[in-house]
């Protein structure tokens, strides 16, 4: 399967220079340039997180029937690298996109190799907290409830390599992500920050009443994690050590609703902005001012500065834009709902 070149996107250079009390920025814009787009086989959608394993091969994708894929290059194009359970049948399964059949095919979304064991973690949306070995396969449940409540939307994670804890998003205790739109308009705050720890399998809660809890990062140190709040359009900074150590703060008011998080190797936070085009911001005066009419993408340091904006430009290419991870020169974007990978030249 070969990737083939669509329209362009323009990637928007962003430098803080005052805040009070919003932040008023000055930006650079960079000439249009064109994007690779890696259609996913036939019938699948939604390669929702992005991840690649320790030898820098990929990316891996979890899409809508419950498969992880590996991009393998232009000639093998997109293979099989694990499934989510044994009881998954193939025959309803695989090529699916009916959102019905997610309790049974899995929904894969988070994804994230520990660089120090190369297993690939996974938040099943049905399947809770999974592990898969480097050489791939069947995916080992690890963790499905904490404080004897069952997840039941998990979404999201990321793993501190150096102990094995991985920490991880519960959306709901309610509602399925089949049903996500319910868990918004009901304004649930039901969603959880939990971390699982791999010694003594044990799962536990680090924060309660979420609006939405979505995408999570560590920081470059481990010593605060980043956690987006898609219900408040929050992004919310846990600190896990010193003196604030299990506090949290605001880190950004958004004008749009965050989704998932990934830091670079510059320790900078990669936020996606979905769906937002048709809402209008929260009219709140802290709101970050993105100066764009369509961003669809922020980078922000550790301090909260927005230091690059993704521009969509208003096309369809980048209208759900769930992740997007920085590697090796490009950056790479993820979607719930879109057929492709989008990769961009930095």
């Amino acid at each position: 399967m070969k990737p083939h070149f669509a329209c362009s996107v323009a990637v928007v250079f962003f430098l803080v220079i005052f805040i009070a009390p919003s932040l008023i920025l000055s930006y650079e814009t960079t000439a249009p340039i064109d994007y690779n787009q890696l259609d996913l086989p036939a019938g699948v959608v939604g390669p929702e997180s992005i991840a690649f394993d320790c030898q820098g091969k990929g990316p891996y994708v979890g899409v809508s029937d419950g498969r992880i894929l590996k991009w393998q290059g232009e000639q093998l194009g997109w293979t099989e690298f694990a499934i989510i359970s044994a009881k998954r049948n193939r025959e309803v399964c695989d090529g699916s996109n009916n959102p019905n059949s997610e309790p049974i095919c899995g929904r894969p979304l988070g994804l994230k190799f520990n660089l120090a064991t190369c297993d690939l973690y996974i938040a099943d949306a049905y399947f809770g907290l999974l592990m898969v070995e480097p050489l791939g396969g069947m995916a080992k449940q690890l963790a499905t409830s904490a404080e004897g409540v069952p997840f039941r939307f998990t979404n999201a994670l990321d793993i501190n390599s150096k102990t094995g804890e991985v920490y991880f998003t519960d959306t709901s205790i309610f509602f399925q992500r089949r049903v996500w739109e319910l868990a918004i308009i009901s304004g649930d705050r039901t969603g959880r920050l939990m971390k699982y720890e791999p010694r003594t399998k044990k799962v536990n809660v680090l924060l309660k009443g979420l609006a939405f809890p979505n995408g999570v990062a560590l920081s470059k140190d481990n010593s605060f994690l980043l956690l987006a709040e898609s219900g408040t359009y929050q992004i919310l900074r846990f600190w896990l050590g010193g003196s604030k150590s299990y506090s949290s703060q605001v880190f950004a008011q958004l004008e749009r609703s965050p989704d998932n998080i990934k830091i670079n190797n510059k320790g900078e936070f990669w936020v996606a902005l979905n769906s937002g085009r048709e809402i209008a911001n929260l009219g709140n005066m802290n709101v970050i001012q993105w100066w764009v009419k369509d961003p669809v993408a922020a980078k922000f340091d550790e301090e909260g500065n927005v230091v690059r904006i993704l521009d969509g430009k208003s096309g369809n290419a980048l209208d759900s834009v769930s992740e997007v991870e920085e590697y090796n020169g490009s950056l790479w974007i993820g979607s719930a709902v879109k057929p492709y990978v989008v990769v961009v030249k930095t």
